[in-house]
């Protein structure tokens, strides 16, 4: 079955969403991100700090689908649980991240999203490089279980005690080492590049970062971008998002990492920590402002 591929928008049209809550039922994610005037949106499909799987009603699944038409909102992302470790060495713990994964791509399939978004898990202690393998052996039996639509993107974590996916080589490792489309592309995290080490405040800094993916993985396998500050320190391995220019990254280094041509199409999602939709809306029109600076074409800030 071929993997399907997001509506691109035209050329210089950036599509810009944030992660969206489904309180209420997934369909209310959509009309959640339509008032902010995203045009892509980041969900879990279910709630991400249990193992407990439900079925998305049907009547939920039909309203999410015509609501996403109506508001034109492409692509969709799910990103996956946070309880799924795929470099376990508990076996227990291995087989249920291998089958809600499945069911992640199963609930992704269902509103037709394209991509959902993966944290590999944690080295445990053991080999970063087998545990990598070790990840990638069990990602391949999880997309293994029957044909989806929707394709995985590895997500750069932020260097803490045991992460195995810090840097751009080590992506590229679990995806050479799948060897599968179902594997499509990976979504860079500023806040976590930041913290593992990449200095996203100057051109070098973006450069580099950029210029790794192009090496080892390839610009075209850069579907996602989760734009968020760093209430912590280059380098200092600790994940935690801050408001867009509060943090470390700061105005100035989002104005470089943004101006990058190598990513002028590339969608953005906003992780930034919210307390209401407000918070949202203030992150939205920092980055829209940016964005216009440099010339980009964007919905206009004045339906912000």
């Amino acid at each position: 079955m071929r993997v399907r591929q997001p509506v691109r928008s035209s050329t210089g049209d950036l599509r810009v969403g944030v992660h969206t809550s489904i309180a209420g039922g997934i369909s209310k994610a959509l009309d959640r991100a339509a008032s902010l005037n995203c045009r892509t949106l980041q969900i879990f499909s279910h709630n991400p700090r249990q193992w407990r799987k439900s079925s998305i009603s049907p009547e939920e699944v039909n309203r999410f689908r015509l609501l996403r038409k109506k508001f034109d909102i492409s692509p969709v992302f799910v990103h996956v649980s946070y309880l799924i470790n795929l470099a376990s060495l508990s076996s227990e713990i291995l087989k249920k991240s291998i089958d809600l994964l499945a069911y992640e791509l199963d609930n992704a399939d269902a509103v037709d999203a394209e991509y959902i978004v993966l944290h590999t898990g944690s080295a445990g202690g053991q080999d970063e490089h087998k545990a990598r393998i070790g990840a990638a052996d069990a990602l391949l039996k999880a997309i293994g279980t029957r044909e989806h639509r929707a394709s995985v993107l590895l997500e750069n974590t932020a260097g803490e005690r045991g992460d195995i996916t810090s840097s751009i080589k080590a992506l590229a490792e679990i995806i050479d080492a799948c060897k599968s489309d179902r594997v499509s592309g990976i979504c860079i995290d500023t806040c976590h590049a930041f913290s593992s080490g990449y200095d996203l405040r100057s051109p070098e800094g973006v450069d580099k970062l950029f210029s790794e993916v192009s090496k080892y993985i390839g610009l075209d396998k850069l579907k996602l971008i989760h734009l968020n500050d760093s209430k912590k320190a280059l380098g200092s391995g600790v994940d935690r998002h801050e408001h867009i220019g509060k943090g470390f990254i700061g105005i100035k280094g989002f104005n470089t990492m943004l101006s990058d041509k190598r990513i002028s199409n590339i969608p953005i999602i906003l992780e930034t920590p919210k307390k209401n939709e407000e918070d949202d809306r203030r992150n939205l029109q920092t980055v829209f402002g940016i964005l216009m600076n440099h010339g980009r074409t964007i919905i206009p800030r004045s339906r912000i």
